[in-house]
């Protein structure tokens, strides 16, 4: 008889499964300790080692053994990370996985046991299945609670005189709150919601396309008819109640695959009061009495009129102004690219635009320009790395300061103040800032307001100190009347950042309501740059509370999370704020922010918000330039094509490597799984009366997600938590929306209380705001479903209008 048949084949099986598992942890696991890393890989995989000796040789002992290592397992893992379920299952599966195994009884009977002998396995197996069961029944991560719903202003101020029907601004108003006083949707019916017309906008991306191409437009409604820009910028004219297009301007936008963005996130709308004039006091043109103004990533403002679809001519050249030219330092296509719709006031465009990152000290300057509305003619400029941000230029000063901070996302206005709210980043390169000159500092990244008429500087609040991890402010910031005990309003602005804070100031003066005390941070910058020792952490916050830890640390199985864990011990990480390193750093909050440019929704009425926060960690590794280095020796080159990977940075000593913190092993596999524990992703309920979070909930499934995107099977709906890219939207009805999670998928929530009412399926991403309006007495939520090729999502051309049936 052969050794094969005496020791059968299921013990065969069993010992070379075990110790290749053994073997593999226990490699893992010793280079995991090397790097400071917990000595548990280290120990299951010797356990394992060790069961399969003994099951090689048909000792009962292996089940004693493996009985023992699935007890401490989740032992550990129970005071690790307590009846958390996702957090459980990387610890558990693979080890129950093999415990189920052993005890079927072909397999336990070639080992030599009896019945008697597989209790110790059975009891621990059955605890461990408790304890996964239990966990389905708690979330340490959910918080409930009720947002009040007593009306503190019953009023707000609208100094635009927005009809409640409509939305004239990206954020519905220059307030930027996302809210309409609509209520024929509401949290009682809201699940009655049905599609009532869906159109394709054509325009889909190209191979000449950037791979950062994304589609994050909220529509404009007025006149009975909605304004968006789609995939290259074309505008189009849509019946608000039918869906029929009514015209589409084309602006034949100029682009290649080296600008580091393609997107529009919106359009702006003007409407020439009575009695109007221009800056120069001159009477305002009786053409374009409705116009739409209309950013162009190739650098350009273009006007065109709301009624007939027709350039308004006498705007600058031909409907036109150049914003790449002629005053930019360096004006390669691609480094300046407006990318969000401007505020727009009576008479006013206040213009920003995104600047490449990372690509060189030789980049374009963010200057905030403000244009005659009616003429296009400049009225005046806000340089922030200028001595003197106002300066025009002029014959001995043509040009902007190259690198100058620039604001990238949508800013808000207050027409009673006349001021305009920017939300500032750092001039570029971003990780590394020993360069910089007060200058270039002093306005970045935080909140700018300036006079909308002179572009004078009224108040500048800063959000972090010598920014090294791209912390620029990201959303357009909130506008909202806040009731005191003593029944006064205070006018308030509220500020997102990446960070998961949010800085309320008084708007008028930039003055905390919400204190945001210095707090000490990690020192230790690279060679030839410092870190500021303290930066400024409102009380008013999302972020985590405790820095990561082991207990953070996640993978799909075991296996995955031990080489997360090894990756995360060989980064420098010592909590957050952390600087940027050639060991490589681990950023969190990461470089995507917990807060992005979609913002918070919030209700003036009732003085509460909606927010969906995202928790992804980041790493960025400093690259020495030198010989040898994929960037040397330096040359300029058109663009970088995106913001993760390798960024040039030409011309300091140092390139940049920027991704999330994903499974180092799937990765290249196309696999991308997060090395932090779940959600990733939140939906949350702010009293902004009492600045106090009421609740969190993991928000949006498995279906559909990134992580899931490469796996050859499809993947359940099971609610994990995942980020999501794009702002929230409420309503008087106490029904807040959102689409822009990772998974495709329209949501209501119950404002009070964040539980989802109603969804539906998305043909492709929703990485854009909805948005509300109402036609003939029916109200209707509507979303651009056009997908983000870096988030990523399933690109599309679809506008879906929703209203009752």
């Amino acid at each position: 008889m052969s050794t094969t048949s005496k020791r059968g084949l299921w013990t065969l099986i069993t010992a070379a499964v075990f110790a290749l598992c053994g073997a593999f942890l226990a490699i893992g696991g010793a280079i995991d300790v090397a790097h400071n890393g917990p000595l548990y890989y280290l120990i299951f995989g010797l356990a394992l080692l060790g069961t399969a000796i003994l099951a090689w040789r048909q000792n009962q002992a292996a089940l004693w053994l493996y009985a023992a290592t699935v007890l401490g397992t989740l032992i550990w893992a129970l005071s690790l990370v307590g009846l958390d379920l996702w957090a459980l299952i990387p610890a558990l599966d693979v080890l129950l996985i093999l415990a189920v195994w052993l005890l079927l009884p072909f397999v336990s009977r070639q080992l030599g046991a009896t019945r008697a002998s597989t209790v110790p396995l059975a009891g621990a197996t059955g605890l461990a299945i408790l304890a996964l069961l239990a966990s389905l029944f708690t979330d340490p991560h959910d918080i409930s609670g009720n947002l009040s719903k007593e009306i503190a202003n019953a009023a707000p101020s609208d100094p635009e005189g927005v009809p409640d029907s409509e939305w004239h601004a990206y954020g519905r108003t220059g307030a930027g709150d996302r809210w309409s006083p609509l209520k024929q949707i509401n949290s009682e019916n809201v699940h009655n919601l049905k599609v009532a017309w869906h159109i394709h906008t054509k325009d889909l991306m190209t191979a000449n396309d950037p791979g950062e191409t994304v589609n994050e437009a909220t529509p404009l409604e007025f006149d009975n008819t909605l304004y968006l820009c789609s995939t290259h910028q074309k505008l189009f004219a849509v019946d608000a109640a039918t869906g029929n297009v009514k015209w589409v301007y084309d602006p034949k936008l100029q682009i290649n695959p080296g600008f580091q963005h393609m997107a529009c996130r919106g359009v702006s709308f003007h409407q020439t009061p009575a009695n109007a004039v221009d800056s120069d006091g001159n009477p305002a043109p009786t053409d374009c009495a409705k116009r739409i103004i209309l950013p162009v990533n190739d650098g350009r403002l273009i006007e065109v009129d709301a009624q007939t679809g027709q350039k308004c001519t006498g705007f600058g050249n031909n409907g036109e102004i150049e914003l790449r030219t002629p005053n930019q330092p360096y004006t390669t296509p691609g480094q300046y690219e407006p990318t969000s719709p401007p505020v727009v006031t009576d008479r006013i465009i206040v213009a920003n635009s995104a600047v490449t990152d990372n690509g060189s000290v030789k980049q374009a300057s963010g200057a905030t320009q403000g244009f005659d509305v009616y003429t296009g003619k400049r009225v005046w400029v806000f340089d922030a790395s200028n001595p003197d941000p106002n300066q025009m230029p002029d014959a001995d000063h043509p040009t902007f300061h190259p690198n100058s901070p620039n604001s990238w996302s949508v800013s808000s206005y207050d027409k009673n103040l006349n001021l305009v709210y920017i939300p500032m980043g750092v001039g570029t390169p971003d990780q590394w800032g020993g360069d910089r000159t007060q200058y270039s500092e002093r306005y970045a990244p935080g909140v700018i307001a300036l006079n909308a008429d002179t572009g004078k500087l009224a108040w500048f609040y800063q959000t972090v100190h010598h920014d090294l991890w791209d912390m620029d402010l990201p959303s357009q910031m909130s506008l909202v009347d806040i009731t005191q005990k003593d029944g006064t309003l205070v006018p308030a602005i509220y500020a997102p950042a990446k960070t998961g804070d949010i800085f309320v100031l008084d708007r008028r003066t930039g003055k905390e309501i919400v204190p945001a005390p210095e707090t000490k941070v990690p020192g230790g910058a690279a060679p030839g740059d410092h870190t500021s020792p303290t930066q400024p952490e409102s009380q008013l916050t999302l972020r985590p509370k405790n820095p990561l830890s082991d207990a953070d640390i996640w993978g799909g199985t075991v296996f995955d999370q031990m080489f997360c864990s090894i990756y995360f011990h060989s980064l420098r990480y010592d909590g957050p704020f952390t600087p940027p390193s050639t060991q490589g750093t681990l950023v969190f909050p990461g470089d995507l922010g917990m807060f992005e440019w979609g913002g918070l929704s919030v209700d003036p009425q009732r003085q509460v918000a909606f927010a969906n926060p995202i928790s992804l960690p980041f790493v960025s590794r400093l690259v020495p330039r030198g010989p040898g280095n994929p960037l040397w020796p330096e040359k300029e080159e058109k663009g970088t094509g995106g913001e993760t990977g390798l960024q040039h940075n030409y011309g300091i000593p140092f390139a940049v490597d920027l991704h999330p913190f994903m499974d180092p092993v799937l990765l290249p596999l196309g696999i991308k799984m997060p090395c932090r524990t779940p959600p990733w992703g939140m939906v949350a309920g702010i009293d902004l009366r009492t600045n106090k979070v009421v609740y969190e909930h993991r928000n949006g499934t498995l279906r559909d997600s990134m992580y899931g995107s490469s796996v050859p099977v499809p993947l359940p709906p099971i609610k994990i938590g995942v980020p999501s890219l794009g702002g929230p939207l409420s309503t008087a009805g106490n029904v807040a929306f959102l689409t822009s999670t990772m998974d495709y998928y329209i949501r209501a929530y119950n404002l009070t209380n964040g539980q989802v009412l109603w969804q539906d399926r998305l043909p492709a991403g929703g990485q854009s705001t909805p948005m509300t309006y109402a036609v003939n007495g029916k109200q209707y939520v509507l979303t651009y479903a056009g997908g983000h090729n870096s988030f990523p999502t399933r690109m599309g051309d679809d506008l879906i209008a929703y209203t009752l049936q």
